[in-house]
């Protein structure tokens, strides 16, 4: 029995399209890996380092970044912000932001306070219990930025109390009129304030990324098999 290849432009084009965008996502999905992997070793690296003292000097965020620190101040209690669609443990939620002036100085750090659970009757009825009043010390890891999510439509302008799904340092900054410095200090200590300060490491999800590219690859290889399968036919006498 003897078979031949018949070539068909149709089937091969589907299939060449359709294992250029499994070979390209599977790339992308092992960037990501490659990418939280060296985050995770700078994270270890800085994190074993001696804690930042901002009030000597806020450093810039390349050298900062996942590094302790350790602030003293007073929050800008007039500015919380929230951010929506911060879910904890399969709970949906908000991390609130607000403002730390950096003692003797008119300087300020955006301070990722913590987390708290949404009202699921009403999103916009908050249950946060405010800072702590006076001179407060927070430490905490430094960050870019407090993360961004998938969003659609546009929030609505930033003022205090806003609820938006994203925000920058940067934004803030222009929206309250305060020198505030271009990184975040994510909170770790307790300030007996009800909030959950159990943050995701940035670094999340090494394994689920190559999980997703082995399935990318996976399609793109049975792409190209069905293609072959399909060209194939069996020679009659």
């Amino acid at each position: 029995m003897r078979f031949t290849f018949r070539f068909r432009w149709l089937p091969f084009i589907a299939a060449g399209i359709a294992a250029i965008i499994g070979i390209s996502l599977g790339q992308w999905q092992m960037r990501r890996a490659t990418e939280k992997e060296a985050i995770e070793a700078r994270m270890a690296q800085r994190e074993a380092a001696a804690p930042l003292l901002l009030n000597a000097g806020v450093p810039g965020i390349d050298e900062a970044e996942y590094r302790r620190a350790i602030a003293r101040g007073e929050f800008a209690r007039d500015w919380p912000v929230y951010l929506d669609n911060r879910p904890y443990q399969g709970v949906a939620g908000f991390y609130v932001l607000m403002p730390f002036r950096l003692a003797g100085t008119q300087q300020y750090v955006l301070v990722a306070r913590g987390w708290v659970r949404r009202d699921a009757a009403d999103r916009t009825r908050l249950a946060v219990a405010p800072p702590p009043a006076g001179l407060t010390e927070v430490t905490g890891m430094v960050r870019r930025h407090p993360g961004h999510v998938l969003q659609l439509g546009r929030d609505e302008p930033l003022h205090p109390g806003a609820i938006v799904q994203n925000v920058s340092v940067r934004e803030v900054a222009q929206a309250s009129k305060l020198d505030i410095a271009p990184i975040m200090l994510e909170q770790l200590n307790d300030t007996h304030d009800g909030l959950v300060r159990d943050w995701p490491r940035p670094s999340i999800g090494v394994e689920r990324h190559r999980g997703y590219a082995f399935q990318w690859y996976a399609l793109a290889a049975t792409a190209l098999a069905f293609f072959v399968v399909t060209g194939l036919r069996r020679e009659r006498k």
